[in-house]
């Protein structure tokens, strides 16, 4: 493990949030969930729109359906952000976590890491998982944490798959990542905004950055079912569509368990 891991400067994080969408930034040494935490603000009146909230160390950190995620304080960068939805309609918002991880893509491309995205949730590094996204609606806001490894060592990871910029051999400052991932992540939700969802040039970023699009997947389903196809695009919706056998079939994150390659 490494000697010391330096802790957020969450003053410069403050500083650095000017012009931006964010209006609060928070740094807590340890929470359960930094999305439970958000959404229980919202439960309370709060208005969470444009906060953030980073957490050192997370105990109970979630992905999709409830699983468990967990790794060593300040190895990560462990963040959820409220997203005003304005006057973007609901079938617009699950392009949140998609352009979310197209802010994560952009922001660590810039430190040399040769990253993609794997719909609908989950970036990589070749096959290896370097960062997490989940969103979940407290209306009429979107609270989107991410998880994105840093420091964690190879004995350290919780899953074999996953990957950090460490192992990487990427030697990254949390707070200088942070920063620069809060600005991308502004700029890209408030063109979300304003066009109401996801423009042309949204929809481009996004198949250039997939490595999802144009590969045979397996798509497994809620009672164990399952389908193959070739995924082709993702809809007005961020749903991703899937040629199964000539046949175009749309789902949504919702709608399945694990999407893998089918070979």
């Amino acid at each position: 493990m490494p000697a010391t891991r330096a802790p957020l400067d969450s003053d410069a994080l403050r500083a650095c949030i000017d012009s931006t969408e964010w209006r609060r930034v928070d740094v807590v040494e340890e929470t359960g969930s930094s999305n439970a935490d958000l959404i229980t603000r919202a439960g309370r009146g709060e208005d969470i729109a444009g906060a953030v909230l980073l957490a050192e160390h997370q105990t109970a950190g979630r992905g999709r359906h409830g699983r468990q995620w967990s790794a060593p304080p300040r190895s990560q960068i462990s963040m959820s952000v409220g997203v005003g939805t304005g006057d973007v309609a609901p079938d617009g918002w699950g392009w949140l976590p998609l352009l979310t991880g197209l802010a994560v893509v952009d922001a660590v491309r810039g430190f040399g890491v040769d990253a993609t995205l794997k719909w609908p949730n989950d970036v990589l590094v070749g096959s290896g998982k370097l960062a997490g996204i989940l969103a979940e609606v407290a209306a009429p806001v979107v609270v989107v944490g991410l998880g994105l490894n840093v420091s964690l060592t190879e004995a350290e990871l919780p899953d074999p798959r996953a990957v950090s910029l460490a192992i990487l051999q990427h030697e990254v400052d949390r707070t200088e990542l942070t920063g620069v991932l809060l600005a991308g992540l502004s700029a890209r939700v408030q063109r979300w905004r304003t066009a109401r969802g996801a423009d042309d040039d949204l929809a481009a970023d996004y198949r250039a950055a997939s490595s999802t699009i144009g590969t045979r997947v397996r798509a497994l389903l809620p009672g164990g079912d399952e389908f193959t196809g070739v995924a082709t695009g993702i809809d007005d919706s961020g749903r991703l569509v899937i040629d199964r056998d000539g046949t175009p079939v749309t789902v949504s994150a919702g709608d399945i368990t694990h999407l893998r390659p089918a070979d």
